[in-house]
C-alpha cells in the first residue's frame, strides 16, 4: 500500500469521525460529555462496545500469539464472558441505585475522601498506560505504512494520532463515543471477515473446508488442563474473570458507555449481547491468526521475528489493496474506539472525583478541554517509554501490567461490597502502593520461593493483598452508630 492511498484513507476515516462529532454536538449541555444524557439506545452501546472489547490489541497480537499459544487465549475470553455477567448482575445495579456520574463516588460514599482520590488516581494510571499500549499498536502501523516513506519520525505520529482523537471528542465526549463506535466496530468487524475471506481464496478452500482446515489444526487446541501451565485453563478462566471486572466494570471509561443507557433493565441487556458477540469476535480473529500463519507458510513468506508484526505485514505488503485498505479501516476502528473512551473516562474523572465538579454550584467548566488535552499528551510520553522498553507481546505486557496497577482498584470494590465494616479512611493509600510492589516481588521470585511461576492470575493476588491490608490495617466496626 503506498503511502498516498494512505493518507486517503485516514483522510476518509476521520472525515467520517469529525461528521459524526458536529451532528452529535448539537443541543448538548455540559452533563452530555459526562452521562450523554442517559439517552443512548441499548443497541447501540452493545454494538459499539465491540469495538472496545476488541482493541488493538486483540486486532494485532491475538492472530500473531497463535504461533505461540495456539487458541488458549480463548481460555481468557471465556473467562472474560463470565467477568460481563458479573458486572451486569452486581455493579450495574449498584451504579444505577447511586446514580453516579463517576463510579468512584461510591468509594467516598462507603469509605471516606482519601479512599476516593485513591481509587480514582488508581484508575488513571491504569487508563493512562492502557491507553497507552493500544495506541502504541496503531501508531507503529501507520509508521510502517506511511510515516517512514515519508521520514516522518515515530513521535510526530503518535502525536497526530492523539491530536486527532482529542479534536473528535473534545466538545461531546461520551455522546460522540458511543455513536462513533457503531462506525468503528463495522470496520473492524469487516477487516476480520474480509482478512479471512482472502486468504481462504488464495489456499483455495470454500468456508466449510476452512472451518475444518480449522478445527483440525494442532494449533486450534484450546483448553491446558496441566496445573503448573503458565495457561491451565483455571488460572486464565479466574484472571479473565477479575481482569474484565477491573477493565470494566470498576474502569469508568468502559462504564461511563454502559451507564449511558435509560435505564438498569436496558443497561444490561446490553451487556448480555455484549458477552455472547465477543465470544464469537474472538473466535473469529484466533482462526484468523492460525490462517495467516498457512498463507505465510504457504507463499514461503518468511515470518517476523515479531508476532505482533504478522497480520500487519501480511495485509499491508501482500493482500489487495482493498483487502489492506480494509484491514488499515479496522485497525483505526480498533485502536481508536478505545483511546477516545480512555480520554473521555479520564477526563471525567479527573473533573469528577479530583476538582470535584458535582460538589460545586458553578464548577469551572471551561478547564474540561485543557484536563482533556493534558491526559492526551501523558499518553503521548508514556507510548514513547514503552517504545523504548518493550521487548515482548503487547497482549502479555498488557495483561500482566494491567494486574499490578488494576489490582488495588478490584480490592477496594470487593471490600466495599463484601464486607460491612469500615477502614480508617487515612491509610488506604498505604495499602494501595504495597500491594502492587509485593506482587511485583511475588511475580519475579515466586518459582525461587514457592516452586511456582505466577501468570496472568498475579492480578487476583494483587487485589487479595489490598484485601487482607484492608482488613488488618485501620479497621473500624460500627455498632450501634459508635466506632471501635
Amino acid at each position: 500500500m503506498t503511502p498516498l492511498t494512505t493518507t486517503i484513507v485516514l483522510i476518509f476515516y476521520f472525515g467520517l469521525l469529525f461528521v459524526i462529532s458536529v451532528l452529535t454536538s448539537r443541543r448538548t449541555t455540559a452533563e452530555t460529555f459526562f452521562t450523554a444524557d442517559r439517552k443512548m439506545p441499548w443497541p447501540l452501546v452493545a454494538y459499539g462496545m465491540i469495538g472496545v472489547g476488541i482493541s488493538g490489541i486483540t486486532f494485532i497480537s491475538v492472530p500473531g500469539e497463535v504461533g505461540n499459544s495456539q487458541f488458549t487465549y480463548f481460555q481468557l475470553v471465556i473467562g472474560y464472558a463470565i467477568g460481563l455477567a458479573v458486572i451486569a448482575l452486581v455493579l450495574l445495579p449498584l451504579y444505577y441505585r447511586l446514580k453516579l456520574v463517576s463510579i468512584y463516588s461510591y468509594l467516598e460514599n462507603r469509605f471516606g475522601v482519601f479512599t476516593h482520590k485513591t481509587g480514582a488516581l488508581f484508575f488513571q494510571l491504569a487508563q493512562t498506560f492502557t491507553a497507552a499500549f493500544k495506541l502504541y499498536l496503531m501508531a507503529g502501523v501507520l509508521q510502517l505504512s506511511l510515516f517512514d516513506p515519508l521520514g516522518v519520525p515515530f513521535e510526530v505520529t503518535v502525536l497526530v494520532t492523539l491530536l486527532l482523537i482529542w479534536l473528535y471528542t473534545v466538545r461531546s465526549g461520551i455522546k460522540t463515543v458511543v455513536f462513533t463506535d457503531t462506525l468503528q466496530t463495522t470496520f473492524l468487524l469487516a477487516a476480520v471477515v474480509l482478512s479471512i475471506r482472502l486468504v481462504g481464496t488464495q489456499l483455495d478452500l470454500s468456508v466449510p473446508q476452512l472451518v475444518t482446515t480449522i478445527i483440525h489444526n494442532p494449533n486450534s487446541k484450546i483448553f491446558v488442563w496441566n496445573w503448573s501451565h503458565p495457561r491451565f485453563f483455571v488460572k486464565l478462566v479466574l484472571t479473565g474473570i477479575f481482569l474484565t471486572i477491573v477493565t470494566n466494570g470498576v474502569d469508568h471509561s468502559v462504564m461511563q458507555k454502559h451507564l449511558t443507557c435509560p435505564g438498569l433493565r436496558q443497561s444490561q441487556k446490553n451487556m448480555f449481547v455484549l458477552t455472547g458477540m465477543l465470544l464469537a469476535v474472538n473466535l473469529l480473529f484466533l482462526s484468523l491468526g492460525l490462517l495467516l500463519y498457512q498463507y505465510a507458510s504457504a507463499l514461503g513468506i518468511t515470518l517476523p521475528e515479531r508476532t505482533d508484526d504478522l497480520y500487519p505485514l501480511l495485509a499491508l505488503k501482500y493482500f489487495s489493496p482493498f483487502a489492506g485498505i480494509v484491514f488499515l479501516l479496522g485497525m483505526a476502528a480498533a485502536a481508536y474506539s478505545s483511546a477516545d473512551s480512555a480520554l473521555t473516562g479520564l477526563t471525567t474523572s479527573f473533573c469528577v472525583d479530583i476538582l470535584n465538579f458535582e460538589k460545586r454550584k458553578n464548577p469551572p467548566v471551561k478547564i474540561r478541554p485543557f484536563v482533556h488535552l493534558g491526559f492526551s499528551l501523558l499518553i503521548f510520553l508514556v507510548i514513547l517509554v514503552f517504545r523504548k522498553l518493550n521487548n515482548e507481546s503487547v497482549v502479555n505486557a498488557f495483561i500482566r501490567v494491567s494486574g499490578y496497577v488494576y489490582g488495588p482498584l478490584l480490592g477496594l470494590f470487593v471490600y466495599g461490597m463484601l464486607c460491612k465494616r469500615t477502614v480508617r479512611d487515612r491509610f488506604v493509600p498505604i495499602v494501595c502502593v504495597l500491594a502492587p510492589v509485593i506482587s511485583i516481588l511475588l511475580y519475579f521470585n515466586s518459582e525461587k520461593w514457592f516452586f511456582y511461576r505466577f501468570g496472568f492470575e498475579i492480578l487476583v493476588v494483587n487485589a487479595l493483598l489490598t484485601v487482607l491490608g484492608l482488613f488488618f490495617l485501620g479497621i473500624r466496626v460500627k455498632r450501634n452508630g459508635s466506632e471501635v
